[in-house]
């Protein structure tokens, strides 16, 4: 029976020949994970189920990202506890400080997720690593406290969604224009636990940063995963970073999908969602005057040195506003000094801009860039809830870099178009 590449890794890692969607499977897992905010409570039921070691020491990551470096007491107490937990099980990927980085950025640096791998992560953005071509998702702590004295889980086999998107872009358009339009147009249930199957030559021309950008946000659709079949970009970004050899899976021809969605990227133009979801979605065009406080390029979604690029493709012999900050945080210390080598950390300080440390920070309202009462602020972050980065009377729009960066010289939200001659 034809399979898409979802129920085929899932089929391998439960040890059947075949799955379909409903199946309930027993799975082994590649790789788990968790930061400093669902760490400890994993940490607390792992030992509550009384085993003395972990499944895997390699197999067990652990990333310091959220509150880093520590904000308060109570954050430097939550990474302390997970940091005595890695040391007393020995684990061979635990991250912090220089060392560390956002988690959904870091692990595929690090080579530490491969094509045909199941990874399971406490954190909902673990679907980033379906660009990869692994089956990724995220859950709750208490289930991953289960997972690292197992190494297995219980899954419910999702249907999938095929996205086949063709055509050119249009300049200043990318992976984070292609997902906002598709949220905007099925809504955040529209992909209910159900898999989304990325596929089309637009899809095919994307780099991988664009492609990870994707898959992260599949989850704002109501995604189970978000997965992209493995190509040649993605075999030479895991020949980069890894020893190991993949194993590719790809969906076979007249496999069952639930629903085909067919997107033309030729019409679209960047898009931006207005508060306070990421399926209030407009054409940049349509935006009208939304003035802005603050403007933040960076997070999971697009902490990528290509993204730091596109911002500083923009921001380069201009100035922010007055009275708006901007705030650029690259997602890993490895970007952080490939900016810095390429010249882009000395734009972004010209144009009147705070580098912070390698972290979440602003993305979930911890820290580094909290929204007063009244203030709106556009991101190139993946949710922009009430009270998302900051007081529940503040207002966040996401964009991608090029617009973030462009609306922080104009002032409002606005795209490089409206820079020229500037």
């Amino acid at each position: 029976m034809a399979m898409t590449i979802t129920e085929k890794i899932l089929a391998q890692h439960a040890n059947l020949d075949r799955v379909a969607p409903g199946d309930l499977i027993e799975v082994k897992v590649d790789r788990t994970l968790a930061n400093d905010i669902t760490a400890p409570i994993a940490i607390k039921v792992f030992k509550q189920i009384g085993v003395k070691e972990v499944f895997d020491k390699d197999k067990v990551t652990l990333v310091a990202d959220h509150f880093v470096p520590n904000k308060d007491i109570d954050s430097a107490q939550q990474v302390k506890l997970m940091r005595d937990f890695a040391r007393e099980q020995a684990l061979t990927h635990y991250y912090e400080g220089g060392d560390s980085g956002i988690e959904h950025v870091i692990l595929p640096e690090k080579g530490l997720v491969l094509p045909g791998h199941l990874v399971i992560g406490a954190d909902s953005h673990t679907c980033t690593y379906g660009a990869l071509g692994a089956f990724s998702t995220g859950v709750g702590s208490t289930d991953l406290g289960v997972i690292m004295a197992t190494g297995e889980i219980w899954l419910k086999v999702p249907p999938t969604i095929r996205v086949e998107i063709n055509g050119t872009r249009k300049p200043y358009v990318g992976g984070k224009d292609l997902i906002l339009h598709l949220i905007g147009l099925i809504g955040v249930e529209g992909a209910l636990y159900s898999s989304l199957e990325f596929a089309g030559e637009t899809v095919d021309g994307l780099s991988m940063s664009q492609r990870l950008t994707m898959a992260n946000m599949a989850i704002e659709a109501g995604g189970k995963n978000g997965i992209f079949e493995p190509d040649d970009a993605t075999l030479s970004f895991v020949k980069e970073r890894s020893l190991l050899n993949p194993v590719i899976f790809k969906s076979d021809n007249g496999a069952h999908y639930e629903r085909v969605i067919k997107i033309d990227a030729s019409r679209l133009e960047p898009q931006v969602a207005f508060p306070h979801s990421p399926a209030n979605v407009r054409e940049l065009s349509k935006v009208g005057t939304v003035a802005i406080d603050q403007a933040f390029i960076g997070s999971c979604t697009n902490g990528s040195l290509e993204d730091l690029q596109d911002a500083a493709e923009i921001l380069k012999g201009r100035h922010v506003a007055p009275g708006v900050r901007l705030i650029v945080i690259p997602g890993s210390p490895l970007i952080y000094k490939q900016a810095i080598m390429k010249g882009l950390v000395e734009i972004f300080l010209d144009a009147g801009a705070v580098i912070g440390p390698p972290c979440c920070g602003p993305c979930l309202g911890g820290h580094m860039g909290i929204l007063a009462a009244g203030e709106r602020a556009i991101a190139t972050t993946n949710r922009n809830f009430i009270g998302r980065m900051g007081h529940p009377q503040s207002e966040v729009y996401l964009s991608n870099p090029f617009v973030a960066a462009a609306s922080a010289i104009l002032g409002k939200i606005g795209g490089p178009d409206e820079l020229k001659g500037k």
